[in-house]
This record gives structure tokens, sequence and C-alpha cells, in this order.
């Protein structure tokens, strides 16, 4: 397994630790893969996740636009991935619904001393686009965390800061 995708798993675990938000709506999420900048990761969808017409709820898709979009920014090895200040989200066709997988594919599109840019894009089984978000993070406070590493290029290795196994 890539130092990448062992770190984004951390934070994601950090995140499901904490208990909040995103372990009641979608402890089920699992990342199948990281690499610096991307994140792909899918959902089983439960029948809490969807509206009241038996789909995926629109605010899951927004949710995880802004989990995902933070994973993208821990891709790039930032452990805290600061705050959002514009998220949004444009839905496309319906999402599916109970028992179908719901995958979706984070990049960080820009990254600065303060502000991280990303997309999440987000298919159906059949790899249909059904919904995609945008996601603005203020990362300013956590440049300097003492947890962040830097990749090589490819993410297979940590070449600076701690690399946790």
């Amino acid at each position: 397994m890539s130092a990448c995708l062992r770190f984004t798993r951390r934070v994601w675990k950090s995140f499901i630790d904490n208990g909040g938000h995103d372990a009641r709506c979608f402890p089920n999420l699992s990342i199948s893969n990281a690499r610096p900048g991307v994140v792909e990761a899918s959902l089983r969808i439960e029948p809490y996740n969807v509206n009241r017409v038996g789909t995926v709820h629109g605010g899951l898709i927004m949710s995880l636009t802004d989990t995902l979009g933070s994973l993208a920014v821990a891709s790039q090895g930032q452990y805290m991935t600061g705050v959002s200040t514009d998220i949004s989200t444009s839905f496309v066709k319906p999402a599916g619904k109970p028992g179908d997988e719901l995958k979706m594919t984070a990049t960080l599109t820009a990254m600065g001393k303060s502000l991280a840019y990303t997309r999440v894009d987000f298919t159906n089984p059949a790899g249909q686009l059904v919904a995609y978000g945008t996601h603005t993070k203020y990362i300013g406070k956590s440049v300097g965390h003492t947890e962040n590493v830097k990749f090589s290029q490819d993410g297979e290795k940590v070449v600076d800061g701690k690399d946790v196994q």
C-alpha cells in the first residue's frame, strides 16, 4: 500500500473517530486509492441515505463533496484539511438507490498557501456521471501542522515527515 493511501486513510479514520457527522452519515465510506492530489472512494448506499422517493438524497452528495474534497487535500500530505469557504454541487441524474455503489473521484485542482480547490465527480454503477461538486478550503492555519508529510511524486514514499504504518 502506498504511503499516500495509508496517510489518507489515517486522516479519514480521524474523521470517523471524532464521532461526528461523517461517522453518522457515511461510516461505510471506503477509500480504494490515493495518490498526491487524487482520492478514489466508494459508498454502498444505505436506506438512511435516500430521500422520500427512494434515491440518494442531495444532502448526502453535498456532504460527500465536503468530505472527499477534504481527503483530496489530505492526499497532498495535509493532516489538518482546513475549513470550507465555498462548496457547490451540481446534480446530473439520480445517483442510485439502496444497495447500489456510488463511486467518487476527488481531485485537488489547486493549492496555495491559504486556499485549496477541489472537484469531486460521482458515478453510478454503470459508470455514468450523476453529480459533481467543487469545494474551496481555507488551509492557512493547517499548512505547518506537525503531522503533515511530503510524499514522493508518485505517493509511494514519505520523503519528509513521519510515515505511520
